[in-house]
């Protein structure tokens, strides 16, 4: 009997689940609080950037389909185990840790603004963690069966708090205020960095890709509409904002989604968006601890990471990542975030590695045009080379324009050089103690491919004995 397919709907659903999170709704507000309305011009060049980069994702895939690792696969037939290793690690694993650990310290805010339990906020991000911790280690992916319930709720749940702020049906008191704070076009520019965040993820979509029905169509199609749907949600939410909440009080707030559903509905809005917020959390950190894991898995598959990673308990599960990627969101979130301030940096500090990777993405897509311009392709973005490098050139305006504060900015790019030095110097020891192969050399895409198969590793020990 033929397998299911999945449609459309579930390629967009899987898309809008894996980008909506917490932690948006926190940058959400944050940008909106600094140019009001204006930061919606930066939200629609940040969604068309990050529409660039999803079509070169789905011709990569069309190349080189069905692969676990997706970009770590790409990179290393592109560009060798270097730049692989440096990209993977650290525009995957330490960034999603990073969000991940911001996404738990948005749960701990949530809670103690609606209940003010006197209960530092940290402990809820820690007792939550350990909880989803334990859950991936018993192989329980309880999340998973609600995790399109939770994106298309929280989705709807905003649209429709948005437009009764947009047209003043709250029964809270409407504020009087420009709506528009950006003194120009280029005032967009410096919070790019931040609507970026609002967007990041699409490319999850691409594993499942091979139980699409007609993926050539419905990948990159799906990919596209989910950030676009996201992108109205998010139209619709700064502008009922600016009608009932004061713009520098949600820049001033830990939780501005918590303080806009309080001014907008009273605390019937504020248990309304602690709801959607609390399961949208644990939907995206439960995902994320068990994606890295795999993530992980898949790296020491193709001799990237220690094959240590490759071990799985008796429930099936890959624990050395659980337990690696747990423990450091959980030291993150023992040190107490719980600022805006604080997680709003930790955002830009995080996002600067995935727009990296993105960067990356977009010049593998370019690389196989030039080595493998006959292979065959079930997806190739059009207009030739003009969209790979506009978004090229997008994420790394969107990198020099991460903060409009210079002295943020530098800082910024300090800790990611430092971050990126640690990684270098790893990759540069594994390339030469470890694979013993030239750091830059491409992995042919044949190869890649045999890679994925169980039997690779086995024979390619016998290989070296």
């Amino acid at each position: 009997m033929e397998e299911k397919k999945l449609g459309l709907p579930s390629v967009i659903s899987t898309g809008v689940g894996l980008i909506v999170a917490t932690s948006c709704l926190m940058s959400l507000g944050q940008g909106a609080g600094a140019l009001g309305t204006g930061f919606i011009t930066s939200m629609i060049l940040a969604c068309i950037i990050n529409i660039f980069t999803a079509l070169c994702m789905a011709e990569l895939n069309a190349i080189m389909p069905n692969l676990t690792g997706g970009l770590a696969q790409y990179t290393l037939a592109g560009m060798g185990p270097f730049v692989t290793i440096v990209t993977m690690v650290g525009g995957y694993i330490v960034c999603q840790a990073i969000a991940g650990s911001v996404e738990c310290a948005m749960f701990g805010n949530a809670i103690n603004t609606v209940f003010d339990t006197g209960i530092p906020s940290s402990v809820f991000c820690v007792i939550l963690l350990v909880v989803l911790i334990v859950a991936n280690l018993l192989g329980v992916d309880m999340f998973a069966k609600i995790q399109n319930f939770v994106a298309y709720g929280l989705i709807l749940s905003l649209v429709i708090m948005g437009l009764l702020g947009i047209f003043g049906l709250g029964t809270g008191e409407k504020v009087e205020q420009t709506m528009n704070l950006a003194n120009s076009f280029s005032d967009s520019f410096s919070l790019l960095g931040l609507a970026f965040f609002l967007f990041i993820g699409s490319e999850f979509v691409i594993p499942i890709s091979k139980n699409v029905k007609n993926e050539r169509k419905n990948v990159p199609l799906g990919m596209v509409l989910s950030l676009l749907i996201i992108l109205i949600m998010q139209i619709l939410v700064v502008a009922g904002m600016g009608h009932y909440v004061k713009w520098e009080d949600l820049t001033a707030s830990a939780s501005p989604h918590i303080l806009y559903g309080n001014s907008l509905l009273g605390y019937v809005g504020s248990l309304w968006m602690i709801l959607v917020s609390v399961f949208a959390v644990i939907s995206t950190v439960n995902s994320g601890i068990s994606f890295l894991s795999y993530m992980c898995a898949g790296m020491a598959k193709i001799n990237l990471m220690p094959e240590i990673f490759l071990k799985k308990n008796k429930r099936g599960a890959y624990y050395v990542g659980i337990l690696m990627i747990g423990t450091i969101m959980i030291v993150v979130n023992a040190t107490g975030l719980s600022t805006s301030d604080s997680l709003a940096f930790m955002i830009l500090v995080a996002i600067v590695f995935w727009m990296v990777s993105y960067v990356i993405a977009d010049i593998n897509v370019l690389i196989f045009r030039k080595r493998l311009p006959k292979a065959p392709r079930t997806f190739k973005v059009p207009f030739g080379p003009v969209i790979p490098i506009l978004a090229i050139i997008g994420n790394i305006f969107m990198i020099w324009n991460i903060d409009g504060d210079p002295a943020t900015r530098n800082l910024i790019f300090k800790i990611d050089g430092i971050i990126f030095l640690i990684l270098a110097v790893y990759a540069v020891l594994w390339c030469k103690l470890k694979l013993k192969k030239p750091m830059f050399q491409p992995v042919p895409v044949h190869e890649v491919m045999a890679m994925e198969h169980s039997l690779y590793l086995i024979a390619h020990k016998k290989e070296k004995k």
